[in-house]
């Protein structure tokens, strides 16, 4: 009878007291022959069914995700003065591309345990089933630092900007080398480290015009893409000598 009053009474209460209302400046991005990167601007609300709780204050969790893949990650070492791979480690699923913002400090705005259930940092997006911990840690760590280089991971801690516990807003920066496919946006809210609700959407990306054809081209024929681009390389370097013998006379 106990165990029955407890979930009729959990029942009675409501889904989320409070919850996202979100959007974003461009659901879609287009990659032209001049495409050189986007900034998109996030924004939103929280919608309440009562007054603003007390307690810790609200913090917002926005992460970027792009399409997902399986990779390998091989570590070189210096044997007899040449490198060499010497261990290789296989990825599940690295995204392509993934930002993560915070309205606060890291500790502040999620817990170890909702991190590690909604998969929120770098490393926990990261799915590398069954490796060795420690060594599988090492791997991990490197290919974050490596597309940290290139700007395709990156954590902006306290980049999300919260008004009066109820607004907020931030901005992420999509490179140039951007991966076709769609994007997967979250939006977190949490109190106290703990995660009270969660709002998806997407960003579709995707090659157009001369890009598009030739990328289609590199896939589909690509006998006839090495051809062109083979004649295309002798085109440029012919007009380059023919410029330069001008220049000499």
């Amino acid at each position: 009878m106990v165990r029955l009053l407890a979930l009729l009474f959990a029942l009675a209460l409501p889904a989320h007291a409070e919850e996202v209302v979100a959007g974003l400046s461009q659901d879609s991005i287009q990659i032209t022959t001049n495409f050189d990167g986007s900034e998109i601007l996030i924004f939103g609300a929280v919608k309440r069914e009562a007054a603003l709780p007390e307690g810790p204050p609200l913090e917002v969790i926005v992460t970027v995700e792009g399409p997902k893949s399986p990779l390998t990650i091989r570590r070189k070492d210096k044997r007899f003065g040449i490198w060499i791979n010497t261990a290789a480690v296989e990825i599940d699923e690295a995204p392509s591309f993934y930002a993560v913002a915070t309205s606060s400090d890291w500790h502040s705005a999620i817990s170890e345990v909702e991190d590690l259930r909604h998969h929120v940092s770098i490393d926990k997006a990261i799915r590398a089933v069954g490796l060795e911990r420690t060594d599988g840690t090492d791997f991990v760590d490197a290919l974050i630092r490596i597309r940290g280089k290139a700007d395709a991971y990156f954590t902006n801690i306290g980049g999300v900007e919260v008004t009066e516990d109820t607004l907020f807003k931030t901005t992420i920066t999509l490179p140039a080398n951007l991966t076709e496919g769609d994007y997967t946006t979250r939006f977190f809210l949490t109190r106290g480290g703990n995660v009270i609700d969660v709002h998806e959407g997407s960003i579709d990306v995707r090659k157009v015009g001369l890009e598009q054809f030739l990328f289609n081209l590199s896939r589909q024929q690509p006998l006839l893409y090495g051809l062109m681009s083979l004649a295309i390389a002798i085109a440029a370097g012919w007009l380059a000598s023919a410029v330069f013998r001008l220049i000499r006379i």
